[in-house]
């Protein structure tokens, strides 16, 4: 990623995300290579609008967002996503992998009821699966990341309450989706195309092409993600 990247505007991020493929919102493994790294602090918790204020301008323009990677937050774009998803599911809709053996009924249950909304509030999807409340399930958030990091759930967009004057105010809340419903065949139609170790080598070349002085296990590790269940694919520059 470009050492002199300054992120001031929403546009400066989604030319990055078309550019680069993958934009981590924070700082990670990889030196550089996040919106944090990148944003002037004037930017960060002021008067003026910043990345937490730009994320429903960004996620309009077409690119995916979640907690993709280490557990955290990152902006994808629509041409790599179906290829992170991909490698991210082992190949497996999640009907597949409950076949298998290789899912969780729970967090197969949260899937099964967003699935029923083409995009639903974090708050609403508590209630419906019985997360919400002093008398609700525990566990929600560490569930639904875990969905993100399958690849089987994203953010839509955010939604904020508003004070007595009509204006915005505190954190954002997410509205989640899963990409077949927000996509339809723009997805569908390409997440199953290529085996699962093809997916990660588009990936892995995509960021060496970026980082070419990186260490390779560098990018692995951030690439991939410890529940996968088929064998772990292995550090190293993979060619198609």
């Amino acid at each position: 990623m470009d050492k002199t990247l300054v992120f001031r505007k929403p546009e400066d991020v989604i030319n990055a995300v078309e550019t680069y493929g993958i934009v981590p919102f924070f700082r990670n493994r990889i030196s550089g290579f996040s919106i944090e790294e990148h944003t002037p602090a004037d930017l960060w918790f002021t008067e003026f609008p910043g990345p937490w204020e730009w994320k429903g301008a960004i996620l309009r323009s077409g690119c995916y967002y979640g907690k993709f990677f280490e557990n955290r937050a990152a902006y994808i774009s629509a041409e790599l996503f179906p290829d992170f998803a991909n490698f991210r599911r082992d190949g497996y809709d999640y009907d597949a992998r409950m076949e298998d053996g290789l899912g969780d009924e729970q967090d197969y249950a949260i899937l099964q009821t967003l699935g029923n909304y083409e995009g639903i509030l974090s708050r609403a999807l508590k209630k419906k699966t019985g997360y919400f409340g002093k008398e609700g399930k525990s566990g929600f958030e560490s569930r639904i990341t875990r969905l993100q990091m399958q690849g089987y759930v994203t953010i839509q967009d955010f939604e904020y309450d508003l004070d007595k004057h009509g204006k915005p105010y505190g954190w954002g809340v997410a509205r989640y989706t899963t990409p077949e419903n927000s996509r339809g065949a723009e997805f569908t139609e390409k997440v199953y195309l290529r085996k699962p170790e093809e997916s990660y080598a588009i990936l892995f070349n995509k960021l060496k092409s970026v980082f070419p002085e990186e260490n390779d296990q560098t990018i692995d590790r951030f690439l991939n993600y410890k529940d996968r269940h088929l064998k772990k694919v292995p550090a190293g520059r993979i060619l198609l």
